[in-house]
């Protein structure tokens, strides 16, 4: 294995999971919810009354936050690998996983676990292995 030292960052990755976890510990701490993307997407399909607005908020605060990033400093470089159907098809399985989990990974990996909740333990296990196996298989058995 070998670092890209020229994209190897870490002070930015852990200024973005300081973030995360003081948005999610504010969010908690404030609202007396759990900072679960699919949860907060989700509520939007069948919203209680009142609880639309905050919702809406969140996810423009997710979409703008990259359009910010670019105000104060230089375009990031991305690269993606995977062809239209392969992405569509990963998003679907992502979100039927959130459905068959009861959650994310920012709900059960930065919420629960942070909470000491076995059943986040257990969830986030599951999503890490399935990582790992998958980009195994793709990667190297099938690539």
């Amino acid at each position: 294995m070998t670092i890209d030292w020229t994209n190897f960052t870490p002070w930015t990755s852990l200024s973005g999971g300081l973030l995360i976890g003081l948005a999610a510990a504010l969010f908690i701490l404030f609202f007396g919810r759990v900072l679960g993307i699919s949860g907060i997407v989700g509520g939007l399909l069948r919203p209680a009354a009142g609880d639309i607005g905050w919702r809406v908020a969140f996810i423009f605060g997710i979409f703008a936050a990259p359009w910010v990033w670019l105000l104060l400093a230089d375009p990031v470089s991305v690269t993606i690998e995977a062809n239209t159907p392969t992405l569509i098809i990963a998003g679907l399985l992502v979100g039927l996983g959130t459905r068959f989990g009861s959650g994310c990974t920012s709900g059960h990996g930065v919420c629960g676990l942070s909470r000491l909740s076995p059943r986040s333990l257990v969830a986030t296990l599951g999503f890490m292995a399935a990582g790992f196996i998958t980009v195994y298989i793709v990667r190297h058995a099938l690539g």
